[in-house]
């Protein structure tokens, strides 16, 4: 049996706000992962068939495939288009990244295009590859430094920060 939250696209339940306050149940489920205006024009649609006339106001009141970001009922159509589009290219790691940075979709897409420094086993890994690969350490003195340690100075000093989507998958940022 699959995970539905990890095989399905991001999707919103749209409610129109006059058949619910009438006692209705009139809404939606709407692909996100499209084009703002696409998402309007299928709220639009929804509302024309609401079952109280003149329906006009709408709220998400559930949503799926996010992969754990919050929408907000009343959150922008344009920021949920842009998070789900996100989300879409990005996964876990791009819900990872959107939690980093408070839900900032603006954020989150520069700390992707300018901070990432890859997917490593671990922290640890990833500060042994930077290290070896900037001074050669004598034989003798491999066995005595503490990748461990180091990773976790770097992370408590802010120099990066990462995002684990998986056991042993760890992607690292620096913190610019």
């Amino acid at each position: 049996m699959t995970d539905a939250a990890a095989t399905t696209s991001p999707r919103i339940y749209v409610t129109c706000l006059a058949a619910y306050n009438n006692g209705y149940l009139h809404g939606d489920w709407i692909d996100a992962d499209q084009d703002a205006d696409a998402i309007r024009a299928e709220i639009k649609a929804m509302l024309a068939r609401s079952p109280v006339e003149g329906a006009e106001e709408f709220a998400i009141h559930d949503y799926e495939g996010f992969e754990g970001v919050s929408i907000s009922e009343y959150a922008g159509i344009d920021s949920v288009a842009r998070i789900a589009a996100f989300i879409a290219e990005h996964g876990k790691l791009g819900a990872g990244v959107l939690e980093q940075f408070s839900s900032s979709i603006d954020e989150a897409e520069a700390a992707l295009r300018d901070c990432y420094l890859g997917r490593f086993s671990s922290l640890a890994d990833y500060m042994e590859e930077l290290t070896t690969e900037c001074v050669t350490i004598p034989e003798p003195l491999r066995n005595y430094i503490d990748w461990e340690a180091m990773a976790r100075d770097a992370e408590l000093n802010g120099d990066v920060f990462t995002i684990e989507t998986a056991f042993d998958e760890v992607h690292v940022f620096s913190s610019r």
